[in-house]
């Protein structure tokens, strides 16, 4: 499968996901997160500041596939992840997404709104549209900078806080 990442590079694998989870690609500002059965990162397609993949690191497909233990650590971390956004970055909204029928396996997309957002929109069916602006207009030196400034400050912010 082709997947075209952020800084315009189209890689060949067979699940992003694995390919991230397992160290194959490194994203741009490294792991913000890792547990036993999470890794969480920048999203490696879309420059947004803040936008975090937090993916399992077995390869399922479904929310009710989890451990019980899987399904505490997943928990745990979405809300920290999500403190540590709004404290390093200010972010005050998100939307999360998470869907079966990906090529990927098991992943929730923590996507932030921005003001410069709601020029397409305040509601789910504004997200597309802002993801592909942000990987065409937004892939430049100047924001990718900003991005990486963003992970910088979310893994130190979760490395310092862990509760």
């Amino acid at each position: 499968m082709g997947v075209l990442l952020s800084n315009g590079k189209n890689i060949e694998v067979d699940c992003l996901s694995c390919a991230v989870t397992s160290g194959l690609i490194e994203p741009e500002g490294g792991t913000v997160i890792e547990t036993e059965y999470f890794h969480a990162h920048q999203d490696v397609a879309y420059p947004i500041k803040g936008l975090i993949i937090l993916a399992a690191k077995r390869h399922i497909k479904c929310f009710d596939e989890l451990t019980e233990e899987e399904s505490i650590d997943y928990i745990r971390l979405l809300k920290r992840i999500r403190k540590a956004q709004r404290i390093a970055l200010d972010i005050e909204s998100v939307y999360y997404f998470y869907n079966e029928d990906t090529t990927h396996h098991f992943h929730t997309w923590m996507v932030p709104r921005y003001d410069w957002m709601y020029d397409f929109g305040r509601s789910v069916e504004s997200v597309r549209p802002i993801l592909l602006h942000a990987r065409k207009q937004l892939s430049g030196e100047e924001n990718v900078k900003e991005v990486l400034l963003a992970v910088a400050a979310l893994t130190k912010e979760l490395n310092e806080n862990k509760g």
